[in-house]
This record gives C-alpha cells, structure tokens and sequence, in this order.
C-alpha cells in the first residue's frame, strides 16, 4: 500500500507567478557540422541510431529540449547503415541537411535530399537507411520533451515490420461491418439552447478518424515558388514565407498536428515588425545572413545556423542582410491552437488576440496589390 499522500497549497489571492522565459541561443553551423562529424565517427550503435540532443541550458529532465516543450536532434546515417524500426507516440518535422538516404514510414519510402522537410505522424512506424555513398544529416524536430513532463512518451524500438506489441494481436473487426455501431447507441442530445451537449461513452473510445500520414515536401519544388514571395512589394509587413501545409491538421494550419514548418525567402535589407506570441519558433537558416532581436537582445546568424528566434512570449524581429535570407521555422503553434492557448500580437500597438477563437490580423497585402 502506498504510503503517499496528498497536501493542499493555498494559493488564495496569490499574484500570478511570473514565467520564466528561456533565452534566445544561437547554435552556429560550425557546431551542427562539427558534432554530425563526431556522430559519423563513433561506432554503430546496436539500433544504428547516431543522433544527439541539442539541449538549452536552462533545459532540466525530463523532456530536455532547445525549448520546454520541442527538442532538436542532429541524426547521421551513414552509408549503407540502417536503422531499427521505430513508433512513438510524440510527432515529427524532418529536414535534410546533408547528403541524402531514405525515410520509410508505414511503409512508404522517400527519398529525400538536401533542404526536403517531411513529417512522421504519431505511432507511424518508422526507420532510415542510407544507400548513398555520403553521410545523411538530419535535424528532427518533435514534441517529446511535453510528453516526457506528462509522463506519457510511449517508445518501442523493434526489428522487423510488426512492433512486438502488436505481435499475435487481431485487430477489431471494421465498426458497422456485423451490426450497429455502439456509439451510434450511445445518447447524444444537445440540454440548453446555447449549445451543451450530453455524450455517451463511446464518443470518447470511438473518435471520428482523420487519416494523418507522411508528407514529403521536395526542395526541388517549395524553392520554385519562393520569388514570388521575395517578389511582393517593399513595405509589406507580413511575413514572406509559406506553411508546409499537411490537410489533416485542418483550421489548426500545420506540418504536423503539434508544429507548422515553414520556408521563408527575404530579399536583403528585409526589416521585421517586432511582434511576440505564446508558441515558440526555432529557425534554421538556410541561406543569407542578418540578425533577430529578441528581448532587446541582438544575435547575428548565418547560413547553416539554428536559432531559438521566439521563445513563448518573447518580442521579437529578424533582419535580413545583403543576401537573400531563407529560412525553415518550426514553431507549435497548431499545438497551441488545440489547447486555445494561442495569444498573439502581430504588432506592438495591436491587442492581444487568441488566434482561433478571434478573428485574427489582417497585414497589408491587399492595399499593397490595390496601390499597384
């Protein structure tokens, strides 16, 4: 028997607690480079998975994480290496960023090469296998770090294609196939006239099923459309940029059902509108050079540098030097959406809105294309 027991904190007129925010960092490209070499040389692990955790120094266990609830991993897969299959319960946003190989998921193999993104949905068994003569590197994005604080980050690593698991386990015959469906028999009634319903229990163990499966979105194909977003007129003060858009996030507008990834293109001398918001973003530059203020803060970045560019809450700009500046952010946003906790302030003499239960900003756009 336990001998745990309960205790109460009172917290009766107590004042908010102030948060505290994680500093920006900047993890330049001469130390992704320099640790994806020490992964190419250390011997194979037994499960062939080389990767490493890039950490914030504020990160504490469980979930350790360049930002509380989202962790960065260097992976490398070197040539004619495999690894063990794997399904976990946490999401992922995947970028190349050297090299090429192939990421196999539920089955489906993509080949994937320098600056392709792709996303690997919850309890997708997946693995990786380089059949190049070059080593593959990495960077995956997922939301372990929350599901470890929860306590609820489900992970088995398996050979073969049937997780042990699921080994000798029938599936439940198809819902409508040898009768009614028993949430069909379960009450569903609307009790007031504003809208509160009564559910049965089947609602809850029997949830309609939108199909979420791994996207590949091609570098060959997003770079075609960036001019046109480089293209839009000085002064516009939105964000040049498009959202590797996955349909089974819905309203929520994201790569994966926790994150949208995004891929920016600056024209050089490009100047931000500070602006903050709960979610927190990381970038990966691609191309081009400047700076991001962020909390008052200045930290230059480069080609090939990672960046906590928005820690939850922070003000924050970028700026674009004298090149071209691309960019892949990955921010939680869809997360935040589905736990309404989206608040948002596009610019600093705007309200505070929650984005998805208020309508949102507006940006210049089409006062730009009516004065042209």
């Amino acid at each position: 028997m336990s001998n745990q027991t309960h205790q109460f904190v009172d917290v009766s007129g107590a004042a908010p607690r102030e948060q505290n925010m994680w500093p920006s960092i900047v993890i330049p490209k001469e130390a992704i480079e320099l640790e994806a070499a020490r992964l190419q040389d250390i011997a194979k692990p037994d499960n062939g998975r080389r990767a490493s955790l890039i950490v914030h120094p504020q990160a504490a266990k469980p979930g350790l994480g360049l930002a509380p609830g989202i962790d960065v991993t260097i992976n490398v897969v070197n040539p004619g290496e495999r690894t063990f299959n794997l399904r976990k319960n946490s999401n992922m946003v995947e970028i190349c960023i050297a090299g090429s190989g192939v990421a196999v998921c539920d089955g489906k193999s993509t080949r994937v090469s320098r600056f392709d993104v792709w996303n690997t949905p919850s309890m997708s068994i997946h693995s990786y296998y380089n059949d190049s003569n070059t080593p593959w590197v990495r960077l995956s994005y997922s939301n372990a770090p929350l599901l470890e604080k929860l306590e609820v980050h489900y992970v088995e690593e398996f050979e073969g294609d049937i997780p042990p698991a699921d080994a000798g386990t029938a599936l439940p015959a198809t819902p409508g196939q040898a009768g009614p469906r028993a949430r069909d028999l379960a009450l569903r009634e609307q009790i007031t006239d504003d809208g509160a319903w009564l559910l049965g229990y089947e609602w809850l163990i029997d949830i309609d099923v939108i199909e979420s499966k791994s996207l590949h979105w091609p570098w060959s194909k997003v770079s075609s459309y960036l001019p046109s977003v480089e293209d839009i007129a000085k002064g516009y003060n939105g964000r040049r940029l498009f959202v590797l858009y996955n349909p089974a996030t819905e309203r929520r507008i994201g790569t994966t059902h926790s994150f949208f990834a995004t891929i920016s293109s600056s024209p050089p001398d490009t100047h931000h509108v500070p602006h903050r918001h709960s979610s927190a973003a990381m970038n990966y530059y691609l191309r081009g050079r400047g700076y991001s203020k962020v909390n008052g803060e200045r930290l230059e970045w480069k080609e090939g540098d990672l960046i906590l560019s928005a820690p939850g809450w922070a003000m924050h700009s970028h700026h674009s030097g004298d090149q071209v500046t691309s960019a892949l952010t990955v921010q939680d946003h869809p997360l935040q959406i589905a736990m309404e906790s989206l608040i948002w302030q596009e610019r600093i003499k705007e309200p505070i809105l929650t984005l998805g239960r208020q309508a949102g900003f507006e940006s210049n756009r089409a006062k730009l294309a009516t004065a042209g």
